[in-house]
């Protein structure tokens, strides 16, 4: 599968797809219309903006390896405005913990439970 005119930009990593969104229309797209709910979502923690994160999980595996986390992680952190930090905290968790809030601004989402992963930022 191409990302070639899709909202999202595609990385393959250990057999696990990773989805990455290209602005803030294509994040909600998608974070709410393309993910999971069993999907794992990632962003970069602290308000920083960036780009939404999704790791397919396949329907027969609820687990993702810790260095395919890792590496989606250090992706997130390539495509937001922390690239050039040194490590950086992202927010990991379920798409079925992420929410938006009527009236919220493309991009803007609520988690209802997450963990912190630190990573380096780094691009595919």
């Amino acid at each position: 599968m191409s990302s070639k005119g899709k909202p999202y930009r595609r990385v393959v990593v250990d057999a696990f797809e990773i989805l990455i969104g290209k602005g803030d229309r294509e994040n909600d797209v998608l974070t709410f219309d393309v993910a999971e709910p069993r999907d794992l979502w990632m962003h970069v923690a602290g308000g920083v903006s960036g780009s939404h994160v999704v790791v397919r999980v396949p329907e027969d595996d609820g687990e993702v390896p810790r260095a395919v986390v890792e590496h989606a992680a250090a992706l997130s952190a390539w495509y937001s405005k922390a690239r050039s930090a040194r490590r950086v905290d992202v927010h990991v968790c379920r798409v079925a913990d992420v929410s938006k809030r009527r009236g919220a601004p493309a991009g803007e989402v609520h988690l209802r439970r997450w963990r912190v992963v630190r990573v380096a930022p780094r691009a595919e």
